[in-house]
């Protein structure tokens, strides 16, 4: 029978946050970052759920203790992609090729329960997988390399470009060989790494699966506000 193994890579150490704490031990109304996640994708049916940190992280136990389910992992690596793939090594026992790896960012708190819903069901007979996605609406500028003042240099066209989001979820076999090959730890994403392995006729194309502006990711300390006013919205501050 096909599992779900969810996968959070919280390995970072936040510098674009500029805190004295790693981002995803934030406060966000109360609460650490990673526990509001935690708690949205607790909501799913999962095998286990992963959370893959930093092999010195000295604050998981102490702000978020035990939980059921959820699976601590000191696996980090420098980047994002290898991390995930660290996480795919330590599974890859109790994976079945088939089963699904779902990744999501520690960073996203306030992802819909909605589109965690859509994104299982319009997956669930696909043999690759695929990511929640937002249709790029706002114009779209391309700036010249002019230093600290930049120019337009074009506008560019936005038809067909989405902005990917998390979470991204795919079969264990084809996310396992995507994060193995060559160039896969300069993959900002997941879907990134798997659309190299379908560009060698591996497999298919990752699909997309509409998201939702709520889904926001808190990367400076000002986004805490507005995650904190998402989750007001949604009823679970």
């Amino acid at each position: 029978m096909t599992q779900t193994w969810i996968v959070v890579p919280a390995a970072g150490g936040g510098s674009r946050f500029g805190a004295a704490l790693p981002k995803q031990y934030a406060d966000l109304a109360g609460r650490p970052l990673l526990a509001r996640t935690l708690d949205r994708l607790a909501t799913l049916d999962a095998a286990a759920l992963v959370v893959a940190l930093a092999p010195d992280d000295a604050h998981y136990e102490r702000l978020l203790g035990e939980r059921p389910r959820v699976e601590a992992l000191r696996c980090g690596g420098a980047t994002r992609s290898e991390t995930v793939r660290n996480v795919l090594r330590a599974l890859a026992v109790r994976c079945r090729d088939d089963d699904w790896i779902l990744v999501h960012d520690a960073a996203r708190p306030c992802v819909p329960r909605a589109s965690l819903a859509r994104l299982v069901r319009e997956l669930s007979a696909d043999a690759v997988g695929g990511l929640l996605a937002l249709p790029l609406a706002d114009t779209l500028k391309r700036a010249a390399a002019s230093g600290d003042a930049p120019r337009v240099l074009r506008t560019e066209d936005r038809s067909g470009l989405w902005l990917a989001q998390t979470p991204q979820m795919f079969r264990y076999r084809v996310l396992a060989e995507a994060c193995a090959a060559e160039g896969a730890r300069d993959c900002t994403d997941d879907a990134q790494a798997v659309e190299a392995l379908a560009a060698t006729g591996a497999c298919a194309m990752p699909r997309l699966v509409e998201g939702s502006p709520q889904n926001v990711k808190v990367t400076y300390p000002g986004d805490l506000a507005l995650a904190a006013a998402i989750l007001t919205l949604q009823g679970d501050a």
